[in-house]
């Protein structure tokens, strides 16, 4: 017999219901990611093409619970900023928050005209030491919060105005790659009990 599930945001998004998933076994949800908008937790309808990625990390009773496993601005919004004519500079970095979550995080700038390539190195250095700053200073969630704000993105655009006219930057892109556990640092992949019971045998 399948039992419906609700499934629940992290309490610093609110801890809003993300919608329900059946199973015959709450130990399958453990893992499933699921897939929403900034848009569909805020109503804010400027934000529908921030899409978001929770992961199901446990389940009490008929509630199922998700961390942050990261998010990405979806690609026709992307595209629909490119300019001919104009550069497109981005820059990968992974970076430690306060609390000991290491993410990667994708920043993208897009210049008013085409630039050299010395510039482009100046404003990607712009980005690195930025973000290298930034996140230190914070928890995962508040760093996450001021991407999404758009306040990282609006910091580096200032920042590199000073080398070269700059359209716009976007944070194209985070993802959670460890997670800090009693026992130190640890990667952040969920696997459900029914997945290790399989690889044990």
């Amino acid at each position: 017999m399948k039992k419906w599930y609700e499934v629940l945001a992290p309490e610093e998004f609110g801890g809003v219901s993300l919608g329900s998933i059946p199973a015959d076994d709450p130990d399958k949800l453990i893992g499933r990611v699921i897939e929403t908008t900034m848009y569909d937790l805020t109503g804010d309808i400027t934000q529908v093409h921030v899409k978001l990625y929770f992961q199901i990390i446990k389940v009490e009773g008929d509630k199922a619970y998700t961390r942050l496993k990261g998010h990405e601005l979806a690609r026709d919004y992307m595209k629909s900023l490119v300019r001919r004519k104009s550069s497109k500079i981005q820059g990968i970095f992974d970076v430690e928050t306060k609390d000991g979550y290491k993410l990667r995080v994708t920043i993208v700038a897009l210049t008013s005209y085409r630039c050299k390539t010395s510039q482009k190195k100046a404003i990607r250095k712009i980005m690195r030491e930025y973000i290298y700053e930034k996140a230190p200073q914070l928890n995962y969630y508040e760093f996450i919060n001021e991407i999404l704000k758009g306040t990282v993105s609006n910091d580096i655009a200032e920042r590199a105005r000073k080398i070269y006219p700059i359209r716009r930057v976007e944070v194209y892109k985070t993802k959670l790659l460890m997670i800090p556990t009693p026992e130190g640092p640890k990667p952040a992949v969920v696997i459900s009990p029914i997945q290790l019971k399989k690889t044990a045998k």
